[in-house]
């Protein structure tokens, strides 16, 4: 018998998945009531070997493979046929994300399975895409972060001067929320028509939707600019300039306003703080009760070079008026006035934030081989416990 208030309650789901979207996004499926059963080589998920605190068990598998059944299987061996088979007869969802030709060796791929199962829902994730001159490459986060401009966007730069990224996977997690949310598309559409269907997402469009606002391109406003970037750009690279002077070339959409004094980050007495404030009203808010002014306010600088400089000076005396006081006297009084602010946190601090604590942002896991664990709850809330934070999956074997 089935629960009615979760939404997948009855579903078959089976993982061939690996490392990090796909795993991600069967735990959703999962805490939303979906049966899931992930088929792992003989040796387990890779994930499975990092760190381990336990044979098998590591942070990392234990954040995103909760609420399975695991299945160990060799899909070479010619015994895995008919135990695959078997698998696909009673599952609603097939989620893989093979290296690029593996899926159709072993029959996997959509094309393979629609005919023998056409009410079922196959999900893949690949780096790039199932065409085009990458189609056929493996890639990972890192790799992808650094092919979409997603790694520049974020700004992160090594000692060394080179961009690199941050620890969090944001194409990986962010193509798991895709896939999840194509997966649910996929099952409604399966209701009204009774088919199945394929659904197919790129950590290159994952990386590339989390910088949704840098891709919009005005033909008659700047198809000039942007050649003359990219020409400028293929100069740079050509004398083989740092890439601080390359990324200096990248034209923003900011204002010297924004970027310089009311949408950045800023050093405090103790540690640093936030400021988010877009709109004027919010602008002059911030301005007074750091003690300043700024006269564009009232009088609007209309002349580029002009502003830069005013931006300039007025950055100077803001950065030296927030180095003034700690991050906790500053977040007090930008809360009195409204002002968006936050100090800047580490992820360890927020396992234990009173803000993530009262609304059930984590969870604590009961495991069965390493006792509690603190792990992140289900990111949404569905009425009548919808979402549920799954249990730990039992030990590999």
């Amino acid at each position: 018998m089935t629960d009615d208030a979760r939404p997948f309650a009855g579903l078959e789901v089976v993982e061939f998945g690996q490392f990090i979207a796909v795993p991600f996004c069967a735990q959703l499926l999962a805490e939303g009531g979906a049966h899931v059963i992930k088929v792992e080589s003989l040796g387990g998920d890779p994930v499975r070997n990092l760190a381990p605190l336990a044979p098998g068990e590591t942070r990392h598998f234990i954040s995103r493979n909760r609420g399975k059944h695991t299945l160990p299987l060799d899909l070479r061996h010619a015994g895995a046929g008919p135990v695959i088979e078997r698998l696909l007869a009673r599952a609603d969802v097939v989620l893989t994300n093979f290296r690029p030709g593996f899926a159709e060796e072993l029959g996997l791929d959509y094309a393979s399975l629609a005919a023998r199962h056409p009410r079922l829902i196959v999900g893949n994730v690949s780096a790039f895409g199932p065409r085009g001159p990458d189609a056929r490459l493996a890639g990972m986060d890192l790799v992808v972060q650094a092919r979409s401009g997603l790694m520049t966007t974020l700004g992160r730069v090594g000692p060394d001067g080179v961009p690199t990224a941050g620890d969090a996977p944001v194409a990986d997690y962010m193509c798991a929320m895709i896939l999840a949310f194509g997966i649910a598309a996929a099952l409604l559409r399966r209701e009204r028509t009774g088919r199945g269907g394929e659904v197919d997402v790129a950590l290159l469009m994952a990386a590339l939707l989390v910088q949704n606002n840098s891709f919009v391109r005005v033909q008659a406003a700047d198809a000039a600019a942007d050649a003359t970037t990219l020409a400028r750009l293929a100069e740079l690279r050509a004398e083989g300039r740092p890439y601080a002077e390359q990324a200096a070339a990248m034209p923003t959409t900011r204002t010297p306003g924004m970027t310089g004094v009311y949408y950045r980050t800023y050093a405090t007495r103790d540690a640093a703080i936030a400021v988010a404030c877009v709109s004027p009203g919010l602008q002059r808010t911030f301005v007074k009760a750091i003690g300043l002014e700024d006269s564009a306010h009232a009088q609007p600088i209309r002349d580029r070079d002009a502003l830069v400089r005013h931006y300039a000076g007025l950055r100077t005396r803001a950065e030296a008026a927030l180095a003034a006081r700690t991050t906790a006297e500053w977040k007090a009084i930008f809360d009195t006035h409204g002002v968006p602010a936050a100090g800047v946190a580490f992820a360890l601090e927020l396992l234990d934030d009173p803000q993530t604590v009262a609304n059930g942002l984590v969870h604590d896991l009961s495991h069965p081989t390493l006792g509690p664990v603190r792990v992140l709850a289900p990111p949404l809330r569905l009425d009548r416990e919808g979402f549920r934070p799954a249990p730990a999956t039992e030990p590999f074997g």
